[in-house]
């Protein structure tokens, strides 16, 4: 079955009361664009098929769109991927929030939802969001993927392969999002838990934590496979207390601060913005930078000497920052 089809099955299947509340790529209209440029009918065929976006006041086409430079096609095409793209990465983005944060809750929280699983089974209802949001980023990266090729392959140009580097210097390509080690992580935590075993849900996620390099692994249904890094790129050791930066780069806290000129107590939010990624040189990538707790409960659970002697010298080196910062603030205020 050719692509186009599975993903129109994909969005009309069981789920589609859930993905009328998120944004989706428009494989279907963006291929007919295509196939209007490559035919040489784009003026009868494409204002037909975005006169939607016409009564939205968008500029509306009076000329040709020709093959060999398709200004007219292009300026619509890559301005429209870009922001379902975005917005396909941002929907991602909070729901994963939303649900891991019902996963890791403290305090107060967590005895709430430890008395509601007496009711209901939360556990299930989550893993199964989150195989749903699994395939909903992949279909959608996989969808943007297709189209981009067909792009190239009708143009004979670049273009759609230089949209994937734009969509990496947005931060917005969907599978090298933090969001998805953090959902891996989510699933290989919960996997076993109480007996119950959630390998048919985790969308073959698999780790190796004891090798010189460890990564999580996550195989796509397509066979294809990704390997996210989970090596911090200043100490060289297996992150602990991980933090991602919006650059996507995983970084230790005590690492991260450090390269950000921050204390630890302060924390990565007290980072100035022009403070760059010690990898990418990207300025301005701390302040929204990303605590992976299902990550950093994986090491807890999966390495705990590790862990353990981490935290340990993690906690030394804040109370010692902490203890200098006081002595320089009380020399400061004496006046010696």
């Amino acid at each position: 079955m050719k692509f186009g089809e599975t993903f129109m099955e994909y969005l009309h299947g069981d789920q589609e009361r859930l993905l009328d509340k998120y944004s989706h790529v428009e494989y279907k209209r963006l291929k007919k664009v295509l196939k209007s440029c490559r035919t040489g009918q784009a003026l009868q065929n494409y204002c037909r098929i975005e006169q939607d976006q016409e009564d939205k006041g968008n500029s509306s086409l009076s000329q040709f769109c020709q093959c060999q430079s398709c200004p007219l096609c292009d300026q619509l095409f890559f301005t429209e991927l870009m922001r379902e793209a975005s917005d396909v990465a941002g929907c991602f983005s909070s729901r994963v929030r939303d649900l891991l944060h019902l996963h890791v809750a403290r305090g107060m929280q967590r005895y709430v939802l430890r008395v509601r699983q007496c009711f209901k089974n939360d556990q299930q209802a989550m893993v199964e969001e989150g195989r749903m949001l699994i395939e909903y980023i992949t279909m959608n990266a996989t969808a943007i993927r297709k189209i981009l090729k067909k792009y190239d392959k009708i143009h004979s140009s670049v273009n759609g392969k230089n949209f994937k580097s734009k969509m990496q210097a947005e931060h917005i390509e969907l599978l090298h999002s933090p969001w998805l080690i953090e959902l891996g992580a989510f699933y290989l935590n919960f996997n076993g838990l109480d007996g119950g075993d959630f390998n048919e849900f985790c969308g073959h996620f698999s780790c190796d934590l004891n090798s010189t390099e460890p990564v999580i692994t996550l195989m796509l249904p397509n066979s294809a496979k990704l390997e996210y890094s989970l090596t911090c790129a200043i100490c060289l050791e297996t992150v602990f207390n991980p933090y991602a930066l919006s650059c996507g780069h995983l970084f230790c806290k005590s690492c991260a601060c450090s390269a950000a000129s921050v204390l630890i107590f302060e924390g990565l939010e007290a980072a100035t913005p022009d403070a760059k990624c010690p990898v990418c040189r990207e300025a301005g990538v701390y302040a929204n930078a990303v605590r992976m707790l299902e990550l950093d409960l994986l090491f807890k659970k999966r390495c705990k000497e590790y862990w353990k002697e981490r935290r340990v010298a993690e906690r030394a080196e804040m109370v010692k920052q902490t203890k200098d910062y006081w002595d320089l603030q009380t020399k400061y205020v004496i006046g010696y």
